[in-house]
């Protein structure tokens, strides 16, 4: 397995995907860091939730698995 090397904000994976950010924090809701989801810890206990690139895969899979099973 490569490094992980950079990662992308919540926000960021959003814009990415074209999708709306709550949708993402739910499916985040079903990944585990081995699926390339993690939280950045920062100063005054504020948490940013981020994925890596096999994250943001993750999240394209899970995003298409679920428009077909809806049509």
């Amino acid at each position: 397995m490569a490094a992980i090397h950079h990662v992308f904000t919540l926000q960021r994976a959003a814009q990415i995907l074209g999708r709306d950010e709550d949708l993402l924090w739910e499916l985040a809701d079903q990944l585990e860091p081995e699926d390339g989801v993690l939280w950045i810890l920062d100063i005054d206990d504020k948490e940013i939730l981020a994925f890596t690139p096999r994250g943001i895969e993750t999240l394209q899979e899970i995003i298409k698995d679920q428009m077909e099973n809806a049509g």
